[in-house]
């Protein structure tokens, strides 16, 4: 049995081409789903937490970590449009690494989208009973908070889980629409945050600009690079892209470059508007509007909040059942998850099952410890595929390329180390749950994927 047994160009694209799934997002759409994965709660967390580390050039933190996403972000783009499967980082592992490279990256993904979304419930859950309380609505401590933290059930976050696993069961055309509704909503409120900050800037505040030198920047980047995580996810939608060899890579440049500015204005404003000392990281944008008697403004940035949390949670969501559809496609999870329903054409067991078993972290297991390893998986991915882009430039210089990354292999060699550089600031006990996580799904492997895998079956026939 060899499980390094790789699976060729002409039998991912065939899974592609047979795909019940409907063909109905455009560059927009993709590009608001892009927005939508990693545009929530970190502008509002994750900006105060890099200033600490930064002070105010935490702008120039934001800039590196655009940078270096924008990086991974070109190897996506020539990656999806020479396999436009909803697979993402796992079908192009499958094609370039073998199949037990591919396991393990599709268990990685697991770790960034299914973690992600539980981890986002979790905050999600904690901002809106925070909300109701100051309307003077107060809901029993047992259902607001998991056994971890001395209740039974965290019941928001298992309700919100549950309403979005329902629109992406319902349509993806649909999900769509309410995503690019939300990330509408979510754009605006940042913009009138910047529009009410700039007024009340006090350039005091930006001196010293770097008083933690260079590696209070770097160690900023590190902590502030995560609020990119999200954007990866738009590759899983290429099966379902009008036109995936089109408008996936633009989808995926709109979405880096938007979010990106959108990052370093709200970073100039805040750390104009609040010396960084004072900014508190939990309730950074709403605190500084309020510290000046915006009230109204603080209210309506923290219903921002609310609502960038929910577009989040279906995007790396749907991400996540688009890799267990394909993963089971390939005989590595039981078939059952690769079932696309007749009408709605969704993978709808898929969708139950993954959005159960989100709901289920959610409400009930400890996610402090969990979500520690989310951003080793996602890393890993981000290596994955930008070795990738390297190894087919060698491997399959003559296949056509809709999209090519520019300055390979030194553009993807520098986002290489960019991330080895991130992964080794992570703690040691990050990698300790990360090597446990693993071990789990290469028991998965062992016991289930190797017994059904579709390719080793077929190379069993062969000889």
């Amino acid at each position: 049995m060899n499980i390094f047994k790789k699976k060729s160009v002409d039998q991912v694209l065939k899974d592609a081409n047979k795909t019940a799934l409907k063909k109905n997002l455009k560059a927009k759409d993709i590009a608001a789903f892009g927005i939508g994965a990693v545009v929530g709660v970190g502008i509002f967390v994750a900006t105060g937490e890099g200033a600490h580390l930064a002070g105010p050039a935490v702008i120039i933190s934001f800039i590196i970590a655009g940078i270096v996403a924008c990086l991974c972000a070109l190897n996506y783009c020539e990656l999806s449009t020479m396999f436009p499967v909803a697979g993402s980082t796992y079908s192009y592992s499958y094609i370039v690494f073998g199949e037990i490279i591919a396991m393990i990256i599709g268990w990685c993904l697991t770790a960034e989208y299914l973690v992600a979304c539980s981890a986002v419930a979790s905050g999600w859950s904690g901002t809106f009973v925070g909300i109701l309380k100051s309307m003077g609505i107060t809901l029993p401590a047992t259902f607001i908070a998991s056994p971890s933290k001395g209740g039974i059930v965290d019941l928001p976050a298992v309700l919100i889980i549950a309403v979005i696993t329902y629109i992406l069961f319902y349509g993806m055309k649909e999900s769509a629409r309410v995503n690019n509704l939300i990330v509408g909503i979510k754009i605006a409120i940042i913009i009138i945050f910047v529009a009410l900050g700039v007024g009340h800037i006090d350039t005091a505040n930006y001196q010293p600009f770097a008083p933690f030198g260079f590696g209070g920047i770097f160690a900023a980047t590190a902590t502030i690079f995560f609020s990119f995580i999200g954007f990866d996810a738009i590759s899983t939608a290429a099966e379902e892209a009008e036109n995936p060899k089109r408008d996936i890579p633009l989808g995926l440049i709109i979405c880096l470059i938007a979010v990106t500015i959108l990052y370093v204005a709200v970073a100039f404003v805040l750390t104009g508007m609040v010396p960084f000392k004072e900014i508190i990281s939990e309730n950074a944008v709403p605190g500084a509007l309020a510290s000046v008697g915006i009230n109204w403004g603080a209210a309506l940035v923290g219903t921002g909040a609310i609502l960038g949390m929910i577009s989040t949670m279906m995007v790396v969501l749907y991400g996540q059942v688009r890799v267990f559809m394909v993963m089971s496609r390939d005989g590595l999870l039981p078939k059952i998850f690769s079932k696309v329903h007749p009408t709605h054409k969704t993978p709808y067991v898929s969708t139950i099952i993954t959005g159960s078993i989100a709901a289920v972290i959610a409400g009930f297991l400890p996610l402090d410890f969990i979500v520690q390893f989310l951003s080793i998986g996602t890393l890993i991915s981000f290596i994955v595929v930008s070795l990738a882009v390297i190894v087919l430039r060698i491997t399959m210089p003559n296949f056509k390329r809709m999209f090519k990354a520019p300055g390979v292999p030194f553009t993807p060699a520098i986002a290489i180390i960019c991330c080895l550089v991130l992964l080794s600031r992570l703690h040691i006990k990050t990698w300790i749950g990360f090597l446990v996580w693993l071990f789990i799904g290469l028991l998965m492997y062992y016991f289930y994927g190797r017994k059904h895998s579709l390719l080793q079956h077929e190379e069993n026939r062969e000889e």
